[in-house]
């Protein structure tokens, strides 16, 4: 079975991808906690100063990571084109103006869902990020290729 299809990045689904990379690493976990504990903290009677640095902590992450996502497609020529992936029975290839890698399934790092992306992670920091609406009827065949290709503990694609 062989799966072909075009995605196109843009800063929306840059975004999607760092928001789910940030808010399911440590870091991004301990901020989130750190901030929310600041703003129950004014809640119990305390000080002003304790739910404006929640706020901060809360909004500074997302709003960062907003603004990275829109420098990084600005500054990345890949992202201008849209990109084409092969899945086969060997692995992903992905191909843009001549230029073709290809990673084979065993060597893949994990695979995973967002309401906006099926995202297949090549290293602990690098992913090809497949926005749903590029993949349209497609979405359910890919899903299919990972989680046939890949072991299931490395799989957390929710439909």
């Amino acid at each position: 079975m062989e799966l072909e299809f075009d995605v196109r990045i843009t800063p929306g689904v840059l975004y999607d991808y760092m928001l789910f990379h940030t808010y399911t690493s440590v870091s991004g976990l301990i901020g989130s906690v750190v901030g929310a504990l600041l703003v129950v903290t004014f809640f119990m009677g305390y000080g002003v100063l304790f739910l404006i640095a929640g706020a901060v902590i809360l909004a500074y992450l997302p709003w960062t990571l907003f603004i990275r996502s829109r420098q990084q497609y600005l500054s990345n020529p890949a992202f201008k084109n849209p990109l084409h992936y092969q899945m086969n029975e060997e692995g992903v290839s992905v191909s843009q103006n001549g230029e073709v890698q290809s990673q084979k399934w065993e060597s893949m790092y994990r695979a995973v869902s967002t309401p906006r992306s099926l995202i297949l992670y090549t290293s602990p920091v690098n992913a090809s990020i497949f926005p749903k609406k590029d993949l349209g009827e497609k979405a359910a065949g890919v899903t299919r290729m990972i989680s046939t290709h890949m072991p299931p503990k490395k799989v957390r694609i929710r439909s």
